[in-house]
């Protein structure tokens, strides 16, 4: 089993890392800031989840909301950090904020997983 690794994204890959790839598989898409508290424990939250996926199940893509990047938070009516967006078929399909549990991210991917 080989395991997902989180991609990075910037505004200039988004388009292609995100809404691109979001037609062929699950895209969650991690949107985070370097000095978020809640970040950095959902950060590690997601790590450990994301281990127990194979890499072709879905697609974890971060994106650092600073500078031109903040675009794609307010195209998304981002209102804090993290926000941990599902994209199907290059559309929202589902999104939480803050961070959480294990089980709740768990649960999240699956659920999304079923809809692709």
């Amino acid at each position: 089993m080989t395991n997902i690794t989180p991609i990075k994204v910037t505004i200039d890959s988004f388009q292609e890392l995100v809404i691109k790839k979001s037609h062929k598989q699950l895209v969650i898409l991690d949107i985070s800031a370097e000095w978020c508290g809640p970040c950095k424990i959902l950060e590690s939250v997601l790590n450990s989840v994301i281990a127990e996926y194979n890499y072709d199940e879905f697609l974890l893509a971060k994106l650092e909301a600073e500078d031109e990047n903040m675009k794609i938070a307010g195209q998304y009516s981002v209102r804090g950090f993290p926000t941990v967006i599902a994209f199907v078929r290059g559309k929202e399909v589902d999104r939480f904020h803050s961070a959480k549990e294990h089980d709740f991210v768990h649960d999240f991917i699956d659920r999304n997983l079923e809809g692709f």
